[in-house]
């Protein structure tokens, strides 16, 4: 059972990575956009079973470490 991690910066939060790769996007001439986001996956093998146990492990990882919960969110996919 595979946990898919999508870890993104909360509203309002900076993004100097994103401003970055949209500016030079920009003075590249792609201008049909209007802005971009850069956010984070991770996919984490697990062994269990049960697809609630699944989520609880990867919620509590991903609060525990994997995500700074002052300045980021972050939501969970379950592929059995």
């Amino acid at each position: 059972m595979k946990a898919h991690i999508f870890i993104q910066l909360k509203d309002g939060v900076l993004n100097p990575e994103a401003k970055a790769i949209e500016n030079a996007l920009k003075t590249l001439g792609f201008s049909s956009f209007d802005s971009l986001e850069v956010s984070k996956k991770i996919t984490i093998n697990l062994t269990h079973n049960d697809k609630n146990k699944a989520l609880e492990d990867a919620k509590k990882m991903s609060e525990e470490l994997l995500a700074n919960l002052v300045i980021e969110d972050f939501n969970i996919q379950i592929e059995e």
